[in-house]
């Protein structure tokens, strides 16, 4: 029966309750898990897409003022996190949403890590597809969609301490993987790093420099903010302030610069073996290569890896996705745990919750939401960003660091939501109107300037909601 209990314990990983000090760890341990989720085909594909926008210096200056944005972002709402030892999430029922408005909170979350989680598994799928020349069948969806969602279940199933082995071990192989590939497209190319590093915009169209450059920007965030929320998950098991500084930073670095850069790096000079590679394994013509090269930059990094290193890169695509994928799918299932808490106290357990969270990725993968991932990054970078400035904004300014009393919580803070819609909004209108185009620096401010204000006068504690008893605001799992 105690193993039992226990095997019970390390399965549903304090998703609602608090991480017991005795099982905290350094900042550099959780940084593996902060960089693994950083380290994917997605980011690698927006990589390139950036510095084909706005050319690879202009991509390099976004990449750098991104991360450090995405770095300060992370560790202010981290550090909420490790103090209270709760999931992002979670932590939001007490800071800036309310037991019942942290909805909102999972549903952001969630639909953004889920969303993670569909895009990297297409990638993968298509990438498999081109190592060993297969055509996209029915049966081959159902299977290799099938494999992978069994595998991310199994992996994610037994807590933080199995995650986090799987993130390090996989982080150095996939690190020492890159450096290869990374010198493999300055020559297999046939192009000097000099050309590489200093190409202009290759998109045409898309207006000029300032305008280029802002886009960078947006795409760049939209990730940045999904990292922070991430960040607030691994914290709650951080055991000093500092070790939270170490790892959202780490991270962010790690997304933002190495790999933006290296994604960048091996598209570019991998598009000459592309073309090559095409046409000699009869999959384009001399005449269509170079547009099915650019179709595979756009939609298939996973290729890249294969063409420049055949079985090596193959390996490496792999060891990207395979942390990642734990990882999504491990914030996911928390993610879960508090929308289905906070709804009506369904508590199944995280069990169920990692299952439901990769049945919902395959839904989202089914709709096609790889060819969506633009228009994605820009919406998901406002409203994260929002979520994020909301807890801030609460526990620094309002609170001026003190933590939150857990006997009786809001069920919803009304300053909270007001702040979080109203910003979410003016940030999409100012863009929309080609007023400001930085959404998701919009949905900061604006949070937090309005909900300080609301918070103190027109909505304070306890206006237009009720209060609940702490057995909604902090509860372990059971099941």
């Amino acid at each position: 029966m105690a193993a039992n209990s226990t095997l019970a314990d390390v399965v549903e990983d304090h998703a609602l309750g608090r991480v017991p000090d005795s099982q905290r760890k350094s900042g550099w341990a959780l940084s593996w898990m902060a960089m693994g989720i950083a380290t994917t085909l997605v980011q690698l594909l927006i990589g390139s897409y950036v510095a084909a926008v706005a050319g690879m210096g202009w991509a390099i200056t976004a990449d750098v003022l991104v991360a450090l944005f995405g770095g300060t972002l992370g560790w202010m709402v981290a550090l909420i996190s490790r103090q209270e030892g709760l999931s992002s999430t979670v932590t939001s029922r007490f800071y800036g949403l309310g037991a019942r408005g942290s909805i909102i909170a999972s549903v952001i979350f969630g639909f953004m890590i889920l969303g993670f989680l569909a895009l990297e598994n297409s990638l993968l799928y298509y990438g498999t597809l081109f190592a060993f020349g297969w055509h996209n069948t029915l049966a081959l969806r159902i299977v290799i969609f099938g494999i992978l969602t069994i595998g991310w279940i199994l992996l994610t199933t037994f807590g933080v301490n199995l995650v986090l082995k799987v993130a390090s071990y996989l982080m150095v192989a996939f690190l020492i993987l890159l450096a290869y590939m990374f010198y493999r497209s300055g020559f297999a190319g046939g192009l000097s790093f000099v050309t590489i590093f200093t190409h202009g915009a290759l998109i045409p169209g898309l207006g000029g420099a300032g305008q280029r450059f802002a886009d960078a920007l947006v795409t760049l965030a939209g990730s940045a903010g999904a990292l922070a929320l991430c960040d607030a998950d691994y914290a709650r098991y951080a055991r000093r302030p500092k070790d939270v500084i170490i790892m959202a930073y780490a991270g962010s670095f790690m997304m933002d610069v190495v790999i933006m850069i290296a994604g960048a790096v091996i598209v570019f000079g991998g598009m000459g073996p592309a073309v090559h590679y095409l046409i000699a394994h009869h999959m384009a013509t001399s005449a269509t290569a170079s547009k099915a090269a650019n179709a595979l930059a756009s939609n298939d990094t996973g290729a890249f890896f294969i063409i420049l290193s055949a079985v090596f890169g193959f390996i490496l695509m792999y060891a990207a996705q395979i942390k990642a994928q734990v990882l999504n799918t491990y914030s996911g299932s928390l993610a879960l745990t508090n929308l289905f808490d906070a709804l009506g106290k369904w508590r199944p357990g995280r069990f169920w919750m990692v299952i439901l969270g990769n049945v919902v990725a395959l839904l989202m993968a089914a709709g096609g939401i790889l060819g969506l991932i633009n228009s994605w990054l820009n919406i998901l970078g406002v409203m994260t960003t929002a979520f994020a400035a909301v807890m801030i904004a609460d526990y620094y300014i309002v609170r001026k660091r003190t933590l939150a009393d857990h006997a009786q919580v809001e069920s919803v803070n009304v300053a909270g939501v007001t702040s979080v819609v109203i910003a979410v909004l003016l940030a999409v209108v100012l863009e929309s109107t080609h007023v400001f185009p930085l959404g998701f620096l919009t949905s900061l401010i604006a949070v937090l300037v309005i909900y300080p204000i609301l918070r103190t006068t027109v909505l304070k504690p306890g206006t237009m909601t009720g209060t609940v008893g702490a057995e909604l605001a902090l509860q372990e799992v059971e099941g």
